[in-house]
């Protein structure tokens, strides 16, 4: 999926001199505090993260309160959506005017009919609430379909993503998956039968 990135970063962590006991704790819990927050200085939201302390001896601060200082190398996992991207995410909730989708457990989109192409038509079957396309139709997208879409907008505050499923390879992930196997089953056919065609053709 699109929008996740790893990056190596290089970090100043200032404490205050309570925390010197266990200073590795300390480091993990500040870091802590950025997890599943849109952060502008990684430019995206920290996902998870991997750190080693590169000093041996903190550095003290002057100041009023001495804080000390250490440096970090960090691994860091991020999440940084925008515009145009393709995401994947889990369809939670559906209705006939949007659809409502959960991207890595924390983030939540939704898609409103005016960002769902025409070819979907919202029907009601043994009283489940679901989008069939009416040109396959094997491609349907209902609660808990993995679908694959658009971003249009995201909001770094509420970390909340507005889609659209207006392309034609957005979707159902299994689908589109599937039709894509089949396109290059095809097309390696058709390579084989042009070979040959040029086989023929040298032979004459």
């Amino acid at each position: 999926m699109e929008g996740l990135s790893v990056a190596d970063a290089n970090l100043v962590m200032y404490l205050h001199p309570s925390k010197s006991r266990n200073v590795s704790q300390s480091i993990l819990r500040e870091l802590g505090y950025l997890l599943f927050k849109f952060n502008e200085t990684f430019d995206g939201v920290l996902l998870a993260y991997d750190v080693n302390i590169l000093d041996k001896q903190a550095k003290i601060l002057s100041g009023v309160h001495p804080y000390f200082g250490l440096r970090l190398k960090a691994n860091l996992l991020l999440f940084s959506p925008i515009p145009d991207m393709l995401l994947e995410g889990k369809l939670v909730k559906l209705s006939q005017e949007s659809i409502h989708v959960i991207i890595l457990g924390f983030s939540s989109v939704i898609i409103t009919a005016e960002n769902i192409r025409g070819e979907f038509k919202y029907r009601t079957k043994d009283n489940e609430e679901l989008f069939a396309s009416k040109s396959h139709k094997r491609h349907v997208i209902k609660v808990g379909t993995m679908i694959r879409f658009l971003v249009k907008s995201f909001d770094e505050e509420i970390l909340h993503i507005i889609g659209s499923l207006i392309s034609a390879h957005t979707g159902s992930i299994s689908w589109l998956d599937r039709r894509l196997e089949v396109t290059q089953e095809a097309l390696v056919g058709w390579i084989d039968v042009w070979r040959k065609i040029q086989n023929l053709i040298g032979v004459l």
